[in-house]
């Protein structure tokens, strides 16, 4: 959910789970570059987990801080990996249970409270911004919950307001409430007719927290608790209401702005927090920004299980659940490309089709898959995030795009295209 100066990346957002569908590049990435002629399978003798960590280990020695993975193909003991660098030991060993951000997956979460309160009649898809929050959002009468949910609402997305960098880079902490994030975002212009196109926008789901706050009259962390957190026992679970965590927890990094690569443009570089090795560490940055958004904190294993209730439909009644995977393309030159539905994405994979979400935010890289049934799940964790913002190290890149690959067909019980 991290913002991009250039337009073609905003509208390609979210970046990971549509760069390993069928589709167009995302950038200059191409799926078909995973697949060269004479790929083949993982080496023999080589099982899912040793090639896992191999991958992983790639990962880090390509420049990552650090990498959380966790797979379950819903016929075993899950395959759980933490790799790290060894300058980031000094600050924490990192294990595969640990609490990270997870950036626009947040989605996900609130996608499932509106839908909740749709299937017990406090909501509906079709209600009108303008019924919940009069007047807060021009053009509110023609835009429905439906179109904030599944990004064609049109709305400006307010991460690529400058207002918002300071809190980025961890130099403001002020208290960022949903109001105040959909009021960044609505000065502008919408950038087209509700309903007309699809364009990922934080503003829509900065609108939805302050629909649910409203409707319900109890904040959205206490909503993420009481409705999903606690039932399915998701200790370390939670909406940030500051830059506190509650548990051990993923150290962030980028590096410093004597090593960020030079596409990174000059208004970012200047994180807060602190430095060595060449590197920032941002772990004490407050997530408030991301908002209803962006700013869930959870571990891999508590989003497994997330994944699972969902799409099994234990958190939703079937009515709502298929609304929930009714998408709408996200690109219109590609109708049978990646699809949008209520807070989560799907794609057609080479090793099967996927439900998910990604996100990202300064030192924190996470994708999340399930299938269709929540049986299978998979979570990768890369502990720095502008090398895929913003471009400019392709040889993290490629590690990471292995990576993703092996872990989303070993979620799928397949064998892995070009592991060798």
């Amino acid at each position: 959910m991290y913002p991009c100066d250039v337009p073609s990346r905003r509208a390609a957002r979210p970046r990971w789970l549509r760069a390993f569908t069928a589709a167009a590049p995302v950038g200059s990435l191409a799926v078909a570059a995973l697949f060269p002629a004479a790929a083949t399978a993982r080496p023999a003798g080589e099982d899912p987990r040793a090639l896992l960590s191999r991958l992983a280990r790639d990962v880090v020695a390509a420049g990552a801080p650090g990498v959380i993975v966790r797979v379950d193909d819903g016929r075993g003991r899950p395959v759980e990996i933490a790799e790290q660098a060894a300058w980031t030991a000094r600050d924490h060993v990192l294990k595969a249970g640990d609490e990270f951000r997870m950036g626009s997956n947040t989605k996900t979460m609130v996608a499932v409270l509106v839908l909740r309160l749709v299937g017990e009649g406090r909501l509906a898809l079709t209600d009108p911004v303008d019924k919940w929050l009069p007047g807060k959002v021009p053009g509110g009468g023609t835009i429905t919950l439906r179109m904030l949910l599944n990004h064609t609402s049109g709305l400006y997305d307010y991460t690529d307001d400058p207002a918002l960098r300071a809190s980025m880079l961890g130099r403001d902490r002020r208290r960022w409430t949903p109001e105040k994030l959909l009021a960044v975002g609505v000065r502008h212009a919408p950038l087209f007719a509700p309903g007309a196109k699809w364009s990922y926008s934080n503003t829509g789901y900065a609108a939805l927290g302050a629909v649910l706050e409203k409707v319900t009259g109890t904040s959205l962390a206490d909503l993420l608790r009481d409705r999903i957190a606690r039932p399915l026992g998701l200790d370390h679970t939670y909406y940030a209401t500051g830059p506190a965590w509650r548990g051990p927890h993923a150290r962030g990094y980028e590096p410093d702005a004597a090593h960020l690569p030079p596409a990174v443009p000059a208004a970012f570089r200047r994180l807060a927090g602190p430095r060595h090795d060449g590197h920032v560490d941002v772990s004490g940055h407050d997530p408030g920004w991301g908002g209803p958004a962006g700013a869930v904190v959870s571990t891999t294993r508590d989003w497994s299980r997330f994944h699972a209730a969902l799409m099994s439909g234990e958190l939703l009644p079937a009515a709502q659940l298929a609304q929930l995977r009714t998408t709408v393309p996200m690109d219109p030159r590609e109708p049978d490309g990646p699809g949008y539905g209520l807070g989560i994405q799907t794609g057609a994979h080479p090793c099967g089709t996927f439900w998910g979400h990604d996100g990202g935010m300064p030192g924190y890289l996470t994708t999340n898959l399930t299938d269709r049934t929540g049986k299978r799940t998979a979570t990768v964790l890369i502990s720095a995030e502008y090398w895929a913002e913003f471009g400019g190290d392709p040889k993290l890149a490629k590690a990471a795009q292995a990576l993703q690959m092996a872990v989303t067909c070993t979620m799928f019980g397949k064998p892995v295209p070009g592991a060798s």
